[in-house]
């Protein structure tokens, strides 16, 4: 299994039908929100994702391998759960290191804008991109 061409298939598809054979049990994840280790807990949060984000797309800009290091960079979109359902955008990129085997061991997700811009995106009207 090429991991590249699998990547690039569940970001086009996220948070759907995801290939998660391709992580360690004991992955570890961490971004601006959550930080944790183990796969069920990754699983768990794009359950959560899949379930509270509205009209949610993954857009992949870039990937690029380097020996052990998958470098990825996106743009994430949704809607809010809100009454007025803001339109929420976050672009940033991910560090995805691999074991011995193969194996997602650690995914690091970095954004290219702080917490504090993504909750003044729930009050502060963006434009949805045609």
């Amino acid at each position: 299994m090429d991991i590249i061409e699998t990547l690039k298939a569940d970001y086009q598809r996220f948070p759907v039908n995801q290939t998660y054979s391709i992580y360690a049990q004991d992955v570890y994840f961490q971004d601006a929100v959550f930080k944790f280790r183990g796969l069920e807990l990754y699983k768990w949060m794009i359950k959560f994702i899949q379930t509270f984000f509205l009209n949610l797309k993954l857009d992949l800009h870039n990937i690029q391998s380097q020996a052990e290091i998958i470098k990825t960079e996106w743009t994430m979109s949704w809607n809010s759960p809100l009454p007025w359902q803001p339109y929420i955008s976050v672009s940033g990129w991910s560090e995805l290191r691999l074991n011995a085997d193969g194996l997602i061991v650690s995914h690091i997700d970095y954004w290219y804008c702080s917490r504090l811009d993504v909750i003044k995106q729930h009050f502060i009207s963006l434009k949805k991109p045609s």
